[in-house]
C-alpha cells in the first residue's frame, strides 16, 4: 500500500519516539504522529511523506489510552514547550526511562538496565529562567509569548504552567510599558525595531530576581523611568540589565551588558551552597531537581578526601562545590569567562578553597592540565552541552584512566554515543534519568562508570 499525503488511515500506536510522538506502521512503513500514545487506535491524516517515513495528524482517537489526560494549557500544541501535557505525569517518567533504555540497547554492547526516572513532587512553575520573545500579533499589537514550534512566530501566552509566575508578570509589565511609551519591537525579517527579548532569572530559594531587557541598539528610551516603575512594582527585583544584541542571530543574549540597577547578579542557594548568577552564566533551570541530581552524582562517585576531581564544563561551579566538600582538589574548566569568574567567587563566598577554575575550551585546557602540568584525576565529571564530548577530550581522559567517570547529560543520544567510546576500559555501572524538564520530552541523565580491573 502506497502511503499518500492528505489520505486518512486507521492505525495502532505501537510505541512512542524520542520526542514523545506516537509511532505507527502501515505495511512496515513508519508513521510519526505527535500527541499519540502507545496502545491507542487512531484515525490519522497524512500531512507529509518522505522516502523512509511519514508524518500524521490525529483526526479521531478511536481507542484512548488510560494514561491520556486533558491538557491544562491551550497553547501547548502550538508552542511545543511542554509537548507531553496530554499524558499523566507518572507515565511521562516511564516514557523517558524507555527512551533512554532504547538508546542504550541500540548503541551499547554492555547490557545496562536504565533505572526509573527520578521525578518531581510538584512539577509545575519549576523554571527559574524565562526567555520571552517580543513580536507583533495579527492585530498589529505588541505581544510577548513563546515561539510557535519550529517557527519564529510569537504566540501570546497568558499563563504558562512551567514558567515561574513572577517572570510572566514582569515580562507583561514591560511590554505594557513599551506600548504606552511607543517603544518599537524587533522585526526579525526586516531586522528593525528595538525591543527583542525579555529574560527573567529567579533565585528559587532566595526569591531574588534578575530582569534582562534585550535590545537591538545602544539606547532604550525612558529606561530609568522603567527601572523606577519595575523596582516599585516588584520588590524582589535585585538587578536590571540592558543587554545589547544588534546581530542577526538566533542567539538571545548579546555579549554586552549594561547594569541599569543593582550589581548585575542575583544569588540562589543549592544544597548548602550559595551561588552568584550572572546574565550569561549557565545555571540549571530547575534547581529543585538539580539539587537531587548533584547529590546523586556525588553519592555515586563515592569521592574520598584523597581524590583529585576534574569538572569539565563546570559552568558557575555548581557541581564543583558539591564535589569539593569530599575531594582533595577540584579542577573546573568552562569556556565562558563570566561563568569562571562566578565559579571562583562562588568558591570564595562558600569558604571552599580546594578548587581551581580555568576559562577556555575543555579540549585545550584539559590537554594542558594532563600534558603540561602532569595532573591526573581520580574522578572526572562531564556535564557537556547537547552535542556531547569531542574525541580529543575522550582520548585525553582515557590516557589518565580515572577510577570513576560521572557523565551528566541533557541529551541521551550523545550520552550513549560517548559511553560507547568508554566501554572497552570502563564498566557502565549506573544510568539514571532525572526529570529536570517535567511535561517535556527532554530528560537529564546521570551515568557512572567504573574503571575495569
Amino acid at each position: 500500500m502506497e502511503i499518500k499525503k492528505n489520505h486518512e488511515y486507521i492505525v495502532d500506536i505501537i510505541d512512542n519516539g524520542f520526542e514523545g510522538e506516537g509511532i505507527a506502521k502501515i505495511n512496515n512503513f513508519t508513521i510519526f504522529i505527535p500527541g499519540a500514545i502507545k496502545g491507542e487506535k487512531i484515525r490519522i491524516l497524512i500531512v507529509k511523506v518522505l522516502s523512509s517515513h511519514a508524518f500524521g495528524k490525529i483526526m479521531e482517537i478511536i481507542n484512548k489510552s488510560k494514561t491520556r489526560q486533558e491538557a491544562d494549557c491551550n497553547t501547548y500544541k502550538r508552542c511545543g514547550g511542554c509537548n507531553l501535557r496530554h499524558i499523566k505525569y507518572e507515565e511521562t517518567l516511564k516514557l523517558k526511562q524507555n527512551i533512554v533504555q532504547n538508546l542504550v540497547n541500540k548503541t551499547l554492547k554492555s547490557k545496562v538496565t536504565v533505572q526509573e526516572t527520578l521525578g518531581m513532587e510538584k512539577p509545575y512553575h519549576y523554571r527559574n529562567k524565562a526567555q520571552y520573545p517580543i513580536g507583533i500579533n495579527k492585530a498589529g499589537e505588541q505581544v510577548i509569548g513563546v515561539f510557535a514550534n519550529r517557527t519564529h512566530d510569537v504566540i501570546p501566552i497568558d499563563k504558562c504552567f512551567i514558567q515561574n509566575e513572577d517572570s510572566e508578570k514582569i515580562a507583561q509589565y514591560i511590554i505594557e510599558f513599551a506600548k504606552k511609551n511607543n517603544i518599537s519591537v524587533y522585526n526579525e525579517k526586516k531586522q528593525e525595531g528595538l525591543l527583542r527579548h525579555i529574560v527573567v532569572k529567579v533565585g528559587i530559594k532566595t526569591k531574588q530576581i534578575m530582569c534582562i531587557i534585550v535590545i537591538n541598539g545602544k539606547e532604550f528610551p525612558q529606561e530609568q523611568k522603567l527601572v523606577k516603575e519595575l523596582i516599585q512594582k516588584f520588590n524582589n527585583i535585585k538587578t536590571i540589565i540592558k543587554n545589547i544584541n544588534m546581530k542577526n542571530t538566533n542567539v538571545i543574549l548579546g555579549q554586552e551588558n549594561v547594569n541599569l540597577y543593582g550589581n548585575g547578579f542575583i544569588e540562589d542557594i543549592l544544597g548548602e551552597y550559595k551561588f552568584m548568577i550572572y546574565p550569561l552564566s549557565f545555571y540549571q533551570v530547575n534547581p529543585v531537581q538539580a539539587e537531587k541530581l548533584y547529590n546523586l552524582s556525588v553519592e555515586m562517585a563515592n569521592i574520598s578526601n584523597q581524590d583529585i576531581v576534574f569538572d569539565l564544563y563546570c559552568g558557575i561551579g555548581t557541581i564543583s562545590l558539591f564535589m569539593a566538600k569530599h575531594a582533595k582538589k577540584v579542577y573546573g574548566i568552562e569556556i565562558v569567562q563570566e561563568a569562571v569568574d562566578a565559579a571562583k567567587k562562588n568558591s570564595e563566598i562558600n569558604g571552599i578553597f580546594n578548587t581551581e577554575f580555568y576559562a577556555g575550551d575543555v579540549e585545550v585546557i584539559l590537554d594542558k592540565l594532563i600534558g603540561q602540568k602532569n595532573i591526573k584525576a581520580d574522578v572526572v565529571v562531564f556535564d557537556p552541552p547537547r552535542k556531547g564530548l569531542d574525541n580529543n577530550t575522550i582520548n585525553n581522559v582515557l590516557k589518565i584512566n580515572p577510577k570513576k567517570i560521572v557523565y551528566i547529560s541533557c541529551n541521551p543520544a550523545t550520552l550513549v554515543r560517548d559511553l560507547s567510546m568508554f566501554e572497552h576500559n570502563y564498566d557502565i555501572n549506573t544510568i539514571i534519568p532525572v526529570d529536570m524538564f517535567p511535561f517535556t520530552s527532554h530528560v537529564e541523565v546521570v551515568s557512572v562508570l567504573g574503571l575495569k580491573k
